[in-house]
């Protein structure tokens, strides 16, 4: 089951890219000769119009092969219609089709979430759960509770206002084993509870034995949602990136790395653990996928969508178009190493389910 999410997420995210540079081909009037889902050996195709639609063996991703993009087709034979003999700003459009392909993947499936309901922060401390023959339990504390205020034994006069759940979490630690009072909302009303932190909780309890939050559940109405949506595929954009920049400067530095880096296996395993918590879990989770690949395929390392633009950006610039051979070559050792570094995260992965 694991493996068929995969395949499937995998397979979305690659039709959404390939569809990308696909449309945007064909709006700019080149002639795209084959449409294939995974890679080669190929399994079986379809000709519709000037187009081969194929789906090939390896489901590890895919390809849109223009006319003339190698420089291979002779240039004589329907010139208008070759990548090549394109213009800067057109192939520019052309390469960016896949990147904006999942970028609006990403929005989409974001607009639709915030209809849902997202985790919006607050300035309160909630109660989403209360464990059982717990101090919060014997106290009366109940779910939804929002806790206003922790009032310390040597300071009754004094109650201290609670913005976030790591000041709960820091003062029941401090105060365990006193009694301390708290002020709690419960709907219109507000009481006083009294009670005792533990120093030595059961495992996942905590002091209190409740599950606390800071956040609180909001919905868009669906005419909102496209902005809302948009909004957060932005802040995913930019956090994606900023990780991604850490990590970069971390590696050529030769600082240690604070992520985890996880390849086809550990994205698959992960896939399979989103869908036990449901459809929007998983669609979260593919939104995210998304905008990682628009972010790591704009990146400009050769075989990549980034490495592409450098040469149309030189073609642009110098109104020279690169050297064929030294294109081809740059982008065929790019590929190689994304090849070998997908290897090597892949056995990472490995290790690490047989460590678990």
């Amino acid at each position: 089951m694991t493996i068929l999410i995969f395949i499937l997420t995998l397979s979305i995210l690659v039709l959404v890219h390939e569809l990308g540079h696909f449309l945007m081909a064909k709006k700019m009037g080149v002639k795209v000769e084959e449409f294939g889902i995974g890679l080669p050996p190929k399994l079986f195709g379809i000709k519709k119009g000037e187009t081969l639609y194929s789906v090939n063996l390896l489901p590890i991703g895919g390809f849109v092969k223009l006319f003339g993009e190698e420089y291979s087709t002779p240039l004589a034979l329907d010139k208008n219609r070759t990548f090549v003999n394109k213009k800067p700003w057109q192939k520019t459009l052309i390469v960016l089709g896949g990147v904006l392909g999942n970028f609006l993947l990403g929005w989409f499936i974001f607009s639709y979430l915030v209809t849902q309901g997202v985790p919006v922060p607050t300035n309160n401390v909630i109660v989403e759960k209360v464990t059982k023959n717990s101090p919060a339990s014997m106290a009366g504390l109940k779910e939804k509770d929002v806790i206003l205020k922790f009032v310390p034994p040597i300071s009754p006069m004094s109650p201290i206002p609670l913005t976030s759940s790591t000041s709960l979490i820091t003062l029941t630690q401090k105060y365990a084993e006193k009694n301390v009072k708290l002020l709690v909302q419960r709907g219109h009303q507000q009481l006083t509870v009294d009670l005792v932190p533990r120093v030595n909780p059961p495992k996942g309890e905590g002091p209190l034995g409740i599950a606390i939050t800071s956040f609180i559940e909001k919905k868009y109405p669906w005419y909102t949602a496209p902005y809302y949506g948009l909004i957060e595929a932005f802040n995913i954009t930019a956090k994606i990136s900023s990780e991604l920049g850490k990590m970069l400067y971390n590696l050529v530095t030769f600082h240690k790395q604070n992520v985890d880096v996880a390849g086809p296996i550990g994205i698959a395993n992960l896939a399979g653990q989103a869908v036990k918590f449901g459809k929007n879990a998983f669609l979260e989770f593919l939104a995210l996928l998304s905008l990682n690949l628009a972010i790591m395929n704009i990146l400009p390392f050769p075989a990549l969508d980034g490495g592409r633009l450098v040469f149309v950006l030189y073609e642009g610039i110098t109104k020279k178009r690169p050297n064929k051979n030294f294109e081809k070559y740059t982008n065929l050792i790019g590929f190689i190493m994304l090849l070998s570094l997908a290897a090597i995260i892949t056995v990472n992965d490995v290790v690490k389910l047989f460590k678990k």
